[in-house]
């Protein structure tokens, strides 16, 4: 490497070179959330057109190469010539920071407040086609490889306003430029809800699929959908809605039997998983009034509560959407609000509106509270289960010694923590194990469904704090990664659907208390074969992991003898047999678990409802068949 440090290696990025270089600074990434971010791009401008009240459609379309169509009926981006000897449409596309977005005439909120998602666009594609319709002319540019090719020109008469564009992603960008509809609907869907006067159009020609979203009763329609799949603990979905300072803030809520609460933060339509002050707002607003209105109405035991947030928002299904002139943001991919002002905005709305509402409607005002006071004694519980478990010895539990085979290996690195089903899987996985590295420990029954049952239940689970302390990690306020004792955590559940059931439920658990580890890539599932099948003469056969590998083994080996050994579980296995596993070229023995998106991975865990749902759908279990419409 050269010392050598002067004016000629300092480099100015020249037009959209830079995006190009650096993409995940405006887009977050270059994978599928990246790619998608570029439709988001140019919907945000079709829906800041909207809240100017200018266009109440919008179209999204993947075609069949994977190209993507955004169409709206706003007043169409401005053709006239800019000062810079360009038009405006073409500088929109070619410049950065570059839009009407730094024009308050122009629009009082907006989510594209940088000016870079038109030409962020246009960076990252192979090819743009636009297509601008105003003043009683249909305009058209293209551009291909980041340079117009076709400038601006009329190439027709309409009565009709409005934008098209059409963008080839490029490949040398993304490693994947296939789109995928489900993530899409789910966000667009979301658009129409927090835009009750417009409609969505979402086409997919690839799969010939269609919908239209339009939502009259705007969040709380969302609030309903989100709740679709959950039993009221009141009736009601409560609507806010106020502005003050050019702030205007809008609230839909509901309370659910869960023992969780579900908050969805939006700024100028832009989703803020990070929260912010409007979230802050909400929380300190919601408590505020329960309080008040507990200290005025309450019954004399309510009174004595002395209730916290968290407890007055257990069960809770919330939108929270603010539109603001100037947004706070951090970053370019907004994750979250800044702005310290929202924050009372928000809380006074809400604080008012939502006392209105306890107040004339004692017997849901009684119901959140009798929740709430649910909530603080399950609450101190768990505080107390947990007191227990920080004064317990990492091998003190009773139960632990005669469960766990530790490995003799203590470098965290190298070891292998195998949670397995069942005593007789755990016998046969310790007989097979690697001994200085690998050690075994077998949980008793299905594991207990965390999702439905409060924290001091969990808590009080043997098998669960078996499992917490063999990780070493501790729990809740007290957990350490860094203190994790094996780096691969496998689960080995049998392959059948009960297997299947028992890797969910015990996911689950990671999920929503160890979620870190997953994020780590500490969590592993292992490939437990459902048969084994051998040819005459083979030695050690073939093994097949679902019933269709079976179905397609013997249609390649028509009117062969073949030997079919179905396993019933783990426990049937002998410690060679297991060990064959491994071996099997088309399987590796275990797949790393990564969570597909946080957001879907909460939605789907909220669901969980025994033996009905699928949330395995949330994680992407690497090159496993059995992921994908899996119904457990």
């Amino acid at each position: 490497m050269s010392e050598e440090y002067g004016a000629s290696n300092i480099k100015v990025l020249e037009g959209l070179e830079a995006v190009r270089k650096r993409p995940g600074m405006y887009i977050g990434g270059t994978g599928l959330d990246g790619l998608h971010h570029l439709v988001k791009e140019l919907v945000d401008n079709s829906i800041d057109e909207a809240l100017a009240g200018y266009c109440d459609k919008i179209s999204i379309t993947i075609h069949k190469d994977n190209s993507v169509t955004v169409t709206d009926n706003g007043r169409g981006i401005p053709t006239g010539m800019h000062g810079k000897g360009k038009s405006a449409a073409e500088i929109v596309f070619t410049v950065l920071h570059a839009g009407g977005k730094f024009d308050k005439g122009s629009y009082k909120v907006s989510g594209g407040l940088h000016g870079v998602g038109a030409s962020v666009v246009n960076a990252l594609s192979t090819k743009v086609d636009v297509e601008i319709c105003r003043e009683g002319s249909i305009h058209n540019l293209t551009f291909e490889n980041q340079k117009i090719t076709r400038k601006l020109e009329i190439t027709g008469k309409t009565k009709a306003t409005g934008t098209k564009v059409t963008f080839w992603p490029d490949a040398t960008i993304f490693p994947s430029i296939i789109f995928d509809a489900k993530v899409m609907i789910k966000r667009y869907r979301e658009f129409a809800f927090l835009n009750s006067n417009v409609t969505i159009i979402f086409a997919d020609e690839r799969h010939d699929i269609e919908e239209v979203f339009h939502y009259e009763g705007g969040l709380s329609e969302f609030v309903k959908h989100l709740t679709k799949n959950d039993t009221r603990a009141i009736k009601d979905i409560i609507a806010i809605s106020g502005e003050k300072e050019d702030v205007q803030v809008d609230v839909a809520l509901t309370y659910t039997t869960s023992y969780s609460e579900k908050i969805e933060t939006f700024v100028n339509n832009i989703t803020t998983p990070g929260g912010g002050t409007h979230l802050s707002g909400f929380k300190l607003g919601i408590t505020r009034a329960m309080k008040d209105y507990i200290a005025k109405n309450g019954k004399a035991a309510d009174k004595k509560l002395n209730l916290t947030g968290d407890d007055i928002r257990e069960g809770i299904v919330t939108v929270i959407s603010v539109k603001i002139p100037e947004p706070q943001f951090e970053g370019q991919t907004k994750d979250k609000l800044g702005n310290p002002e929202v924050q009372s905005i928000v809380s006074n709305i809400f604080f008012e509106q939502f006392y209105s509402y306890l107040d004339e409607n004692p017997k849901a005002a009684q119901q959140i509270i009798e929740k709430a006071s649910s909530a603080k004694k399950a609450r101190e519980a768990a505080k107390k289960a947990r007191d227990l478990i920080r004064r317990k010895n990492v091998l003190e539990f009773s139960s632990l010694p005669g469960k766990l085979s530790d490995c003799s290996s203590k470098v965290a690195e190298d070891c292998e923590l195998f949670i397995v089903e069942g005593d007789s899987a755990g016998g046969t996985a310790k007989m097979g194990r690697d001994r200085a590295h690998q050690a075994i420990l077998p949980l008793k029954g299905k594991p207990l469904n965390v999702e439905k049952a409060r924290l001091v239940k969990v808590l009080e689970n043997d098998e669960i704090k078996s499992l917490i302390t063999a990780l070493g990690t501790g729990f809740g306020d007290m957990f350490d990664a860094e203190k994790l004792r094996y780096h691969k955590i496998i689960i080995m559940a049998d392959a059948d659907v009960d297997g299947k059931h028992i890797e969910t439920l015990i996911l689950t658990v990671f999920f929503r208390h160890f979620k870190e580890l997953i994020l780590r890539g500490h969590i592993y599932i292992a490939m437990s074969p459902l048969y084994k099948v051998k040819l005459p003469g083979q030695k050690i056969g073939t093994y097949l992991y679902t019933d269709e590998e079976l179905g397609e083994f013997s249609k390649a080996n028509p009117g062969k003898k073949v030997d079919i050994q179905r396993y019933k579980g783990l426990g049937e296995m002998n410690a060679e047999q297991l060990w064959e596993t491994t071996l099997d070229p088309e399987h590796r023995y275990m797949k790393r678990v990564t969570i597909v998106d946080a957001q879907e991975a909460d939605d789907a865990f909220v669901m969980l409802m025994g033996d009905k749902v699928a949330p395995r759908k949330a994680f992407i279990i690497e090159n496993a068949k059995f992921a994908e419409n899996l119904d457990i």
